[in-house]
């Protein structure tokens, strides 16, 4: 595969006329670029990792910037919450970027900003410039997780893809995963401001070495940005995860005023949605959409997406659970809570080299339908939990969780990505990224929601506190179950996708 091209002027390719160059690009590929291959996928692995690690390593740290920084907590949550409205709003936008732009400048682009807004955070001299430095940064991670995927679907063999894309499973399961457990460990010695000074010369050490050694790979066409689209994209999901990330103080009557603001976001961004889904119909008959929706034609692009949501919600909802157990029911500090759940995503990320070679050697079904079962009988047996529950079973009950997780998420990333046409690799990612944003905040939406309701009815009936939130966590999980079970279902219908790159040269 030769390097980017210079952009197109003359006219915007048609699908067909992309697919022909592609493959014109594997025709004359050199030997030397199998080694080029693996250098900027792996610049590209590890700057995600630092990119994602940073996701979480707030979640720990809210109660001392609300001592420090004089704040509510309410206030103090939306340096969480404005980081994912970001990266709903700035994801939607990669598939254009990608396509409009080398993969230098982008890369260059995302570590800078990541970069700068790291630098922001720490010398931030309060509230609202640590807020504006976590958009920043969130900026930046949105931009970088799309990049990684289109580069690796265009740049790997199919026959190779399941080993990478286990790799990328490190990325996305360790860095989220060891995030509470770094940020709590400077914690109990350091400022919270720590968190961000060790964060950035690994942030700038990669934007150095990836500007040297980050090649250019793919084509770029000249076509302009739809603003009507980027509107629409940012008031649809950005309305959908804000309304979401309210649902859990309303119910819990943490934030009853909210109510109204939450309804307001939830149809505005469900309006947005459906005018954005409307207009990418439009535009992509001319190939000048933004999100293009084409890759669901595909029936194993859209089965496998289906799944990944459910997936999603479960995990992102037993996140959020396991820590308000294991803290407010079981009387753990947030430090050990960090550590008790780092062994699953420990476990989720290094398995993911290995689920992937033997996707390439067995395909998804084998892996798909007994990780969705075991995911299933974790969630049912996690509703068994009391206020005695020992601590220990929880641990257990997350590591084999995250095991089964891990034979399901390489599998689902190969299969969705790998049915789409090569030309549409980028909107593809772009999908999968946006999806898991909204489909991780709906999960943690639906399981506080029944998590509060429950203890609120609870505690109204004269259980006791503990008692109650013991038995909102039980309920959480009952209604997860339900969910899995269709997973299960969908599982059996995941398929290996056919060879549509024709040979592309291997990274190794």
């Amino acid at each position: 595969m030769t390097e980017r091209s210079a952009p197109r002027t003359d006219s915007i390719p048609l699908p067909d006329e992309v697919d022909e160059a592609f493959d014109e690009q594997v025709r004359d590929a050199r030997p030397e670029h199998g080694a080029r291959n693996t250098r900027v996928i792996w610049l590209l692995l590890a700057a995600t990792f630092v990119v994602f690690l940073n996701e979480t390593i707030m979640s720990v740290a809210i109660p001392h910037l609300v001592r420090d920084l004089r704040i509510t907590l309410s206030a103090a949550q939306w340096l969480t919450t404005a980081f994912m409205l970001t990266m709903a709003v700035v994801i939607p936008i990669t598939g254009f970027l990608i396509q409009r732009f080398p993969t230098r400048p982008i890369f260059g682009t995302a570590m800078s900003l990541f970069s700068a807004g790291t630098l922001l955070a720490a010398l931030a001299p309060g509230f609202e410039v640590l807020l504006g430095a976590r958009i920043v940064q969130a900026t930046g991670t949105a931009i970088m997780m799309p990049l990684l995927m289109t580069t690796l679907m265009t740049l790997v063999a199919p026959s190779d893809r399941g080993r990478f894309m286990g790799r990328v499973s490190i990325v996305m399961s360790v860095a989220p995963a060891i995030g509470p457990a770094i940020s709590g460990l400077i914690l109990s010695y350091l400022g919270w401001r720590y968190m961000f000074w060790l964060v950035l010369p690994i942030a700038l050490a990669m934007l150095v070495i990836g500007l040297r050694r980050v090649e250019n790979v793919g084509e770029t066409r000249v076509f302009p940005i739809d603003v009507v689209s980027v509107v629409l994209s940012a008031l649809g999901f950005g309305g959908l995860v804000y309304g979401l990330s309210l649902v859990g103080g309303v119910v819990s009557g943490r934030a009853p005023g909210d109510a109204t603001a939450m309804w307001i976001a939830l149809a505005i961004g469900a309006a947005g949605v459906v005018a954005f889904i409307v207009r990418q119909l439009l535009l992509q008959r001319t190939d000048r959409a933004l999100l293009d929706l084409r890759t669901f034609r595909t029936r194993n692009f859209s089965v496998s997406i289906a799944l990944m949501a459910v997936m999603m919600a479960a995990l992102f909802g037993t996140i959020i659970l396991l820590p308000i157990y294991l803290q407010d029911v079981a009387g753990l500090e947030p430090l050990a809570t960090g550590l008790l759940v780092l062994p699953g995503g420990l476990v989720m990320g290094l398995l993911g080299p290995t689920v992937g070679r033997l996707y390439d050697r067995v395909g998804p079904t084998p892996l798909l339908v007994p990780g969705s079962v075991v995911v299933s009988g974790v969630l049912w047996s996690l509703t068994l939990v009391t206020e005695s529950t020992p601590p220990w079973m929880l641990l257990i009950a997350h590591v084999v969780l995250s095991t089964a997780l891990a034979f399901m998420f390489t599998p689902l990333f190969t299969s969705a990505l790998g049915s789409v046409e090569p030309h549409l690799y980028s909107h593809g990612s772009a999908t999968v990224g946006t999806l898991q944003q909204v489909a991780g905040a709906a999960g943690t939406a639906l399981f506080i929601t029944v998590m509060t309701a429950t203890a609120a009815s609870a505690e109204a009936a004269g259980t006791a506190a503990v008692a109650a939130q013991a038995a909102g966590v039980r309920n959480a999980f009952l209604v997860g179950a339900i969910i899995s079970l269709f997973a299960i279902v969908g599982s059996a219908f995941v398929r290996r996708p056919a060879d549509m790159t024709h040979g592309a040269p291997a990274a190794h």
